[in-house]
């Protein structure tokens, strides 16, 4: 019985994989590369020129006779988190929320092929035993090897070199694959991802261009009229470019990560003689020339050989060959069909043609198998220079997860993929940042406070101590949800702290913070203090303690230490023969008297609970109600500073971070900001990290204690939605030393959001090196836990009192919520 099925045995090109080489039945030789490329939406317009110059230089290099086949996948995954018992209870949401969330995976290769001047397998084996040797000179020598090595080793060392782009050689394990893993050569062939089962399929090249149920559809660039009328490194993005702040994007990235479905993006390029060009070139001007007179055509087309000519010599370009096609498959014909026309589309976003190949299907599809380009038909190439064909590189990934045990989850700006992002260690060991200081700004109904929240939650769950300052109850679900401390001041419950209990034995660092807090209560912030009230101060701290060792039964607290001042201490400087001069110690009692038992303020420092702030790891400190209060504000804030550097000092290998948010303006008056100059500055090196948020764009530019002691000490800038701001950012651009490109990575946030989806953007710089807009996105049961709207907040309030508490009541309301969709 005669069927149409052929054995691939007999057609398959590659004969073998020797010292990680590719050799072709042909003789051809190829070297097989992983690329890592630059994520996307992060480059700049002069990153873009550089890229290109590198790509170009990385090419010169290899040689004429050389076919460089880059070969782009991009595969659609979904999201499968690795849920683990450990997992908190909104961690298990958001895995629960982003479980099968589709995505874009990247993975780019590089094939650097060289063919022999004469095949090994010749059309005319009869003609072959003519010849005194079956292969040429270059091979029996080991010239062709040798040389290829050598170009391929300066070409990933160049590369590799510059910082920018990362390749490894591919080992023929990698290219072969095992048992159970597919390797690149068969992923290719089935169109299989790398996480996939190897599997073999029938491939159909005839009737329909088919893998097994796949039906592919290939669009290519490789004739000059369906070429664009210009090229260049960058194009505009629309989506995000504004009239004060375009938005740049490779060229060719709309055939890339713009493309949301199963693609394959393959760019040749073959580097030509320059000598053996121009001779070829300048025997068709001649031949041209002399037809010139019989056809209008045949003038034009000298006319343009003549000027491609005078570019090779004039401007020493490097001539060569090239094609560009993009692969795309589906199982279902309505899916094939929307995949086609969003090839069409992406190509004409380039200005160019695309050209949906039918006969020539086949035949760019096989010569796609990695060392097999060498293969493509003449045909399917045209002429151009390496300038040109490199802007037809793609020049951009998918965003990087962080391997980082710490870390936030965010999305990418496409999808939405939920990311791994370390804000703190990963950027310390790589030297983009030398401090974990952050600078938060964003506007009212940005997200700034839902950001907040969601990374306060992830450094908790990782072990890290926060005190967070707030004035007006963005913490407040967090903090119940974790069971951590809420201080917060209303007439029936006063805030009550106790800085004179001491975990230990008192050390200069305590007894230099209580000495701050008395001599803010005592002396007004420019009132100064002489040296000797400083020293009677110290020497007061220095005795009460001692007492307290010798009177166990004194609770310690401003109570006790105010009659230690008037029962003993004020004896002892009366009876010293050399009394302190300068030192009016009825005045400082008088004026400390408010703070004593039945004084105005005498709830302040006198608490007996909730002493163990040292290992509470989240405590919430909400002064809203006294943010305008001229005595309970700076002395609370002063008191919250103590507690955090307490922590900082005496919690050794654990994080700390203190946030502080819009109460930063009342604590950095004149006498408080030498104080958060210290912290900013100390912090670092107590294994710890300062946070800063504000709303308001004349807060940043007016107060010189957040230019000098906060900006400039906090190397990552976290940005939200500014565009109400956009025609007066320049200052903001000035006072942060925002870069070009990031001004227009903060412009772009929610241009163009997915309507699908319910999230808000937030833009972050890491040292001014590494700066990108990642999606805040999160599940419903968070979402509940952090939200400020008014009828939401009473909804959570009215859920958790009807069925006993925050996490059922927020469970309860998210199956409602998800019933009614």
């Amino acid at each position: 019985m005669k069927t149409n099925s052929i054995n691939i045995d007999t057609v398959w090109p590659i004969y073998q994989i020797e010292n990680e080489c590719i050799l072709s039945h042909q003789g051809a030789l190829s070297f097989a590369y992983q690329v890592e490329l630059p994520e996307i939406f992060t480059l700049s317009e002069k990153d873009f020129e550089e890229l290109h110059l590198l790509w170009v230089k990385s090419l010169r290099g290899l040689g004429a006779g050389c076919v460089f086949h880059k070969q782009d996948w991009f595969l659609r995954h979904t999201f499968e988190p690795q849920l683990m018992d450990s997992t908190s209870w909104l961690s298990g949401a958001n895995d629960r929320f982003f479980n099968e969330r589709p995505y874009l995976h990247h993975r780019c290769f590089v094939y650097i092929s060289v063919k022999p001047k004469r095949n090994l397998r010749p059309a005319y084996p009869l003609k072959a035993l003519t010849k005194a040797h079956l292969v040429g000179e270059e091979w029996r020598s080991g010239n062709l090897y040798r040389k290829l090595s050598e170009s391929c080793t300066q070409w990933s060392g160049l590369l590799n070199d510059s910082g920018r782009v990362k390749v490894t050689q591919l080992t023929a394990t990698q290219m072969l694959g095992t048992k159970n893993k597919p390797g690149i050569i068969e992923q290719y062939l089935f169109l299989l991802s790398e996480h996939d089962q190897p599997l073999i399929k029938d491939i159909n090249l005839k009737e329909q261009l088919k893998v097994g149920h796949d039906r592919l559809g290939i669009c290519a660039m490789s004739h000059r009229d369906s070429l664009p009328s210009w090229c260049g490194p960058r194009i505009n993005y629309d989506k995000y470019t504004t009239d004060k702040a375009p938005y740049s994007i490779g060229f060719a990235s709309p055939l890339g990560m713009l493309i949301p479905y199963n693609h394959i993006y393959n760019q040749v390029i073959e580097l030509e003689d320059t000598a053996q060009t121009i001779k070829r070139l300048e025997s068709k001007r001649l031949r041209l020339q002399s037809l010139s007179a019989y056809s209008r055509d045949n003038a034009m087309s000298q006319e343009a050989t003549n000027d491609y000519l005078n570019e090779i010599i004039g401007q020493q370009r490097q001539p060569v060959k090239a094609h560009f096609h993009v692969i795309t498959w589906s199982k279902q014909d309505h899916d094939f069909e929307q995949q086609m026309t969003a090839l069409s589309s992406a190509f004409a976003q380039m200005d160019a043609t695309a050209k949906a190949e039918t006969d020539g299907a086949a035949a760019m599809f096989w010569s796609g198998i990695p060392g097999n380009m060498s293969s493509l038909p003449h045909y399917e190439w045209f002429d151009t220079f390496a300038e040109q064909a490199v802007c037809f590189l793609n020049m951009e990934s998918s965003y990087k997860t962080s391997n980082s045990p710490v870390g936030v989850r965010l999305g990418d700006r496409l999808s939405g993929e939920p990311l791994d992002v370390d804000l703190s260690d990963e950027p310390m060991k790589r030297g983009w940042i030398t401090n974990r200081n952050k600078f938060i700004l964003g506007p009212s109904g940005s997200g700034k406070s839902f950001f907040t929240n969601h990374m306060v939650r992830a450094y908790y769950e990782q072990g890290t101590h926060v005190v967070l300052v707030d004035v007006g109850h963005s913490y407040q679900g967090l903090c119940e949800l974790v069971n951590g401390y809420y201080f917060t001041y209303d007439e029936d419950h006063p805030l009550e702290f106790n800085p004179f209990v001491v975990n230990g034995k008192l050390d200069t660092e305590k007894k230099e913070s209580l000495k701050t807090l008395l001599l803010a209560l005592w002396k007004r912030d420019d009132e100064p203090f002489s040296r000797s009230e400083y020293v009677a101060l110290s020497t007061s701290l220095q005795q009460y303690y001692e007492y307290l060792q010798s009177h166990e039964e004194v609770f310690p607290c401003f109570n006790s230490y105010y009659e230690f001042l008037i029962n003993v201490y004020q004896k002892r400087l009366i009876d010293d023969s050399i009394r302190a001069k300068g030192f009016d110690i009825e005045a400082f009692l008088y004026v400390l008297r408010p703070y004593y038992r039945g004084g105005e303020f005498d709830y302040l420092l006198n608490g007996r609970e909730n002493l163990d702030l040292l290992d509470q790891p989240l405590i919430v400190f909400e002064l809203d109600n006294i943010k305008d209060h001229p005595i309970l504000f700076p002395i609370v804030t002063l008191i919250i500073m103590e507690v955090f550097i307490q922590k900082m000092r005496k919690l050794k290998g654990i994080r700390k971070m203190i946030l502080i948010e819009e109460a930063w303006k009342a604590i950095a008056k004149e006498g408080m900001a030498e104080y958060i100059k210290y912290l900013f500055k100390t912090v670092r090196k107590f294994y710890g990290e300062a946070v800063v948020v504000t709303q308001e764009v004349e807060d940043i530019i007016s107060s010189p204690v957040v230019k000098q002691a906060i900006i400039n000490n906090a190397d990552c800038k976290i940005l939200l939605d500014q565009s109400k701001y956009q025609n007066k950012f320049h200052q903001i651009q000035e006072v942060l030393g925002l870069t070009d490109q990031e001004k227009y990575q903060v412009l772009s946030i929610n241009k163009s959001n997915d309507p699908t989806r319910k999230y808000k953007e937030v833009f972050i710089s890491l040292g001014g090196v590494r700066s990108k807009v990642y999606a805040t996105e999160v599940s419903l049961e968070e979402y509940f836990t952090y939200t400020t709207e008014e009828s939401e907040k009473m909804a959570v309030a009215e859920y958790a009192r009807r069925f006993g508490g925050l996490k059922e009541g927020i469970s309860q309301l998210v199956k409602e919520k998800q019933s009614q969709i």
